[in-house]
């Protein structure tokens, strides 16, 4: 069967073998209900208890500060709307560049008279420290920076962002979902800093899809987005997941334990990507801002992002023309129309997002079809002038 090589690895991983065979058991002989007082239900407990502790080893924070949920999607949701609906509508701040997932609940909440803040990013999609400064004053209720973004890689310095915030009396919060296993994260650091939570997501480190997390600073009170049985300490009602939650819980401990080893490894084969990308005449997008080892971001002038990636995909490479979440949008992403990225030049953005098992030879190769296609797409362009 074709198989392209794979340089998508921030819409999602493959998953890890060995966390494969752990989730197996609990697909076939251990399948109990964790609520469940025999045997068959207190062994369900006892993996989902050991899972949330590797978690937590893994994120720096402490088993109870776990809430488990289907994904980083609903981890932001939670937070967002957890939060909101126990305290009065105020303002609340997000980034210009935040996934949908917390662009699309905080339009919610506006609907629900809160005052919605965007703050602006530079032309190399870091946040605007004079912005942010600005919206302290305005007393804001609820903040969300991203870590890393998903689209360029940029990391946002959330430990300096949430320590200007703290006087404000503001929860913060940060989707980690990119940052997780690319780069050491520990919750009780940004915990002290004034962070109140985190999201995170098994499924962009090797693990299953359907499990997440939101790393909850305890004294944070949230209204839980679906109620029941008072599953998750009563703030994510429903029958766990138990294989999924497994394999979290050792992706996890298996992505903290290597991620220093592994951005060593993606940040080398990032450089010879981006130098090769630079020879054929690309725009790298955020090339001067910290990023992900693993994220490259870029564009031809003229050549249009949709057909390329469509092209490089016969052509054996599977790649992104944006956020994997958000590709049935035609339009410009929101991250570069927010760093004032002209629109043209938008249109055409391809991301390479690296992984592990990708290799020096890959690369190479990669540069090779990648010069012959726009070669080629600028030909028919010419033609059609």
């Amino acid at each position: 069967m074709f198989a392209p090589v794979y340089f998508d690895h921030n819409a999602t991983t493959p998953l890890h073998p060995a966390v494969f065979e752990a989730m197996l058991p609990y697909l076939q002989t251990q399948y109990g209900n964790a609520s469940s007082r025999h045997e068959y239900g207190r062994a369900a407990r006892r993996a989902i208890d050991e899972a949330r502790q590797r978690v937590a080893y893994a994120v720096g924070a402490h088993p109870t500060e776990i809430v488990f949920t289907s994904g980083g999607s609903e981890a932001n949701n939670l937070f967002l709307k957890g939060a909101a609906a126990t305290r009065r509508p105020g303002v609340l701040a997000i980034s210009a560049i935040e996934h949908p997932c917390v662009r699309e609940p905080a339009n919610q909440l506006v609907r629900r008279s809160w005052t919605l803040r965007e703050l602006a990013v530079d032309s190399e999609c870091r946040l605007a420290s004079a912005d942010f400064l600005q919206m302290l004053n305005d007393q804001p209720t609820l903040i969300s920076v991203m870590l890393a973004n998903n689209e360029t890689g940029v990391l946002q310095d959330i430990t300096a962002l949430a320590s200007q915030a703290k006087s404000s009396g503001a929860w913060f919060h940060s989707d980690a979902v990119q940052a997780f296993g690319k780069q050491p994260l520990n919750f009780r650091e940004l915990n002290a800093a004034g962070v109140h939570a985190l999201s995170i997501s098994a499924h962009k480190i090797g693990g299953p899809k359907g499990a997440g997390a939101l790393v909850l600073d305890k004294r944070v009170e949230l209204e839980p987005l679906i109620a029941g049985g008072g599953h998750e300490r009563g703030l994510r009602s429903g029958t766990e997941n138990v294989a999924a939650i497994v394999g979290f819980g050792l992706a996890a401990e298996l992505a903290s334990a290597a991620v220093d080893e592994n951005a060593r490894i993606l940040r080398r084969l990032r450089v010879s990507l981006e130098q090769g990308l630079q020879r054929l005449g690309a725009t790298i997008f955020a090339a001067q801002a910290e990023r992900l080892p693993n994220t490259t971001y870029f564009s031809f002038a003229g050549i249009d992002g949709e057909t390329l990636v469509g092209k490089l995909d016969r052509a054996g490479f599977a790649v992104a023309s944006g956020a994997a979440c958000s590709s049935a949008n035609p339009q410009a992403s929101h991250v570069l129309t927010a760093m004032q990225v002209p629109a043209e030049l938008a249109r055409g953005a391809v991301r390479v997002s690296l992984g592990s098992g990708n290799t020096a030879q890959q690369i190479s190769d990669f540069l090779s079809v990648l010069d012959t296609t726009v070669s080629q797409l600028k030909g028919l362009t010419a033609m059609a002038g």
